[in-house]
């Protein structure tokens, strides 16, 4: 995380405490093209936004905190590319485990590990091993994630259940993709980047969720950037299908 990591600012703390917000951070190989760098040197960029982002979270009310890192669709990216990006989460972990101890944030990472490295296995082991009393945020990484496979995998594990339920599934889900815990619903999710689409994530989990949009890249998304996305949010009015308060009343 750095110098400087979970030092005193001046965001004003929003009345938003539990709340799960998701981000999909998006626009690294952009960023880097449109200063003629390499898409690899966006990536490293988009590594210190990772730090602002887990920095801002807890002193904004942030309880759990779900970042999308790789998806399983990203495989099909250049080898070169793909290596990077896998040994620069290796490279956070390693960095990020002492700062996350001595906060309180516990980190779990979700998704498919069967494809990644023996090295990084063990250091996602080893980080969450190391972290897992950390209570101030729950800083969730996707790595070979997919949404739709993991609700695939639950729904095949639910057929056995005598009495299928939404927690029931809910449940297998978390096992399909190394969950750890119950984790409540996203609240809000952020995409960066410009684009507008879900990208197979979270799909389940965010049914009720507000969708955020921003065309700020990634690698320069900040705390200021989280803070205007959760005054949106906090403005906005969550019925999860009833009807408007004033229309009710």
């Amino acid at each position: 995380m750095g110098a400087g990591f979970m030092r005193k600012s001046n965001l004003h703390v929003l009345d938003s405490s539990g709340l799960h917000v998701a981000i999909i951070m998006d626009g690294n190989g952009r960023w880097a093209s449109a200063r003629g760098l390499p898409r690899v040197a966006g990536h490293r960029a988009g590594a210190q936004a990772v730090r602002r982002t887990v920095e801002a979270a807890p002193q904004l009310g942030i309880r759990t905190l779900t970042l999308y890192a790789f998806s399983s669709d990203n495989w099909q990216r250049p080898a070169h590319e793909v290596s990077t990006l896998m040994q620069l989460f290796q490279e956070y972990l390693r960095k990020a485990a002492g700062e996350c101890v001595k906060h309180g944030i516990r980190i779990s990472v979700i998704g498919r590990r069967d494809r990644l490295t023996p090295a990084l296995r063990e250091a996602i082991k080893r980080t969450e091993a190391a972290t897992a009393p950390g209570r101030t945020l729950d800083l969730r990484i996707a790595v070979d994630y997919s949404s739709r496979d993991a609700i695939l995998c639950a729904a095949q594990r639910l057929k056995e259940a005598s009495r299928p339920s939404r927690e029931e599934f809910a449940r297998h889900l978390a096992e399909a993709i190394h969950s750890r815990g119950f984790v409540p619903d996203v609240d809000l999710l952020i995409r960066t980047g410009g684009e507008q689409r879900l990208s197979d994530f979270l799909l389940w989990e965010s049914a009720y969720a507000e969708l955020y949009f921003t065309t700020r890249m990634w690698p320069d998304f900040d705390a200021a950037d989280l803070e205007t996305a959760l005054r949106e949010f906090r403005a906005r009015e969550r019925r999860f299908g009833r009807i408007p308060a004033a229309a009710a009343g």
